[in-house]
């Protein structure tokens, strides 16, 4: 039996990076897959070949009535959810702290943040009442090892480390697993955001940070 036989999965941010590749190692694990973006169209074309155990759905996570169509949407198709994975992210550009506009600002704590406080509302009652869950949340690896010029991106990500711990401590007795990953930089539509400049040279020595000598890939984190 594959090890997600049957499975019902949440997955936000699905249409693209890091998101996709769990999508397709989900459906290959045997899990029935509700992919969630705020452009649909890019899961549709990304994702049309995984399998007909799969519905995609427009969202923006930081608005809740879009979330609880999600979760609305996974339950009436298949009766469960039985994994919430928080993968949508959102990034200013790479500049200095003081010149991040507050609109940017705000985008990053309510796609990075708040977005989880909507999800987790939503789910949790649902995993308690069939009898436990998994959540998983997607940080950064500028969490823990932070980096000029990303300073309120990186503060978005250690916040979801403190916040699964806490959300980890808190929900075991009632059965629901929550794990953090925090990925390293990879080759993706991000990267040119994270680079002051986005140069040969400089990915060069970003990469030269990640002690594997290469950017992740989305098979790494899936």
């Amino acid at each position: 039996m594959k090890r997600l036989q049957d499975k019902v999965a949440i997955i936000t941010g699905a249409g693209s990076g890091f998101g996709s590749g769990m999508a397709r190692r989900f459906a290959a694990e045997g899990a029935r897959v509700v992919l969630a973006d705020v452009n649909v169209k890019r899961v549709e074309d990304e994702l049309a070949d995984i399998g007909k155990n799969s519905l995609s759905v427009q969202a923006d996570v930081s608005r809740k009535d879009d979330m609880e169509r999600v979760a609305r949407t996974a339950f009436e198709a298949f009766g469960r959810i039985d994994i919430m994975v928080n993968n949508a992210g959102f990034t200013h550009r790479n500049m200095p702290l003081t010149e991040v506009t507050e609109d940017s600002f705000d985008l990053i704590a309510a796609v990075n943040m708040k977005a989880l406080y909507y999800s987790s509302q939503i789910v949790v009652p649902i995993m308690e009442h069939q009898g436990g869950g998994v959540i998983i949340n997607t940080a950064s690896a500028t969490a823990l090892r932070p980096r000029k010029g990303l300073v309120w991106y990186s503060a978005s990500k250690g916040w979801i480390i403190s916040a699964t711990k806490a959300m980890a401590l808190e929900l075991a007795e009632k059965n629901i697993r929550v794990n953090c990953i925090c990925p390293a930089e990879s080759d993706g539509e991000a990267l040119k955001l994270f680079l002051a400049e986005d140069t040969p040279e400089a990915r060069a020595a970003l990469k030269r940070t990640i002690p594997l000598d290469r950017f992740s890939t989305p098979a790494d984190v899936a």
